[in-house]
């Protein structure tokens, strides 16, 4: 899948400018919640890796074509069972750029014939995994401005 600009090569540039912008804004800052129903920049940096989790295996079985059928994702609960307000600010920044480096040298492996592949992401209709991937790049994009907002 790989070619100069391709989604792994946006993937790479996103959290590259991104983490040294992410690593400015203080732990305390990191873990304040606007109100008890919004996700604090921790929370949201959580649920970026949770959802590196979530499409790692996506990415990896739909290229098995054996995604067709995957289970839904409940974000809302993933980040409040992982507490992610309590853990420490720059170990989080620090597994978020790694596994995405990960994640983007696996799309990087991915051969061509599998990107139609279908997978289930919890939707009525299967989609195929460059729809995945693309979407992935797109989540992750809105995330990483979500965090960089001040508050």
């Amino acid at each position: 899948m790989s070619n100069e600009n391709s989604t792994s090569e946006k993937i790479r540039e996103a959290i590259t400018a991104a983490k040294p912008e992410i690593l400015k804004i203080s732990p305390e800052t990191a873990g304040k919640k606007e109100n008890p129903n919004k996700w604090s920049k921790k929370e949201i940096l959580g649920h970026l890796i949770d959802s590196a989790s979530n499409n790692h295996q996506r990415f990896v079985r739909g290229a098995q074509n054996i995604a067709g059928n995957f289970p839904v994702y409940n974000q809302d609960r993933w980040v409040e069972i992982q507490h992610y307000n309590e853990m420490n600010w720059s170990d989080l920044v620090e597994h978020f750029y790694q596994y995405n480096l990960h994640i983007s040298k696996l799309i990087d492996a991915l051969p061509g014939n599998v990107l139609d592949n279908p997978c289930n992401i919890g939707k009525e209709n299967p989609v195929t995994l460059k729809f995945v991937i693309e979407d992935y790049l797109r989540h992750l994009k809105h995330h990483i401005e979500k965090i960089l907002e001040p508050i």
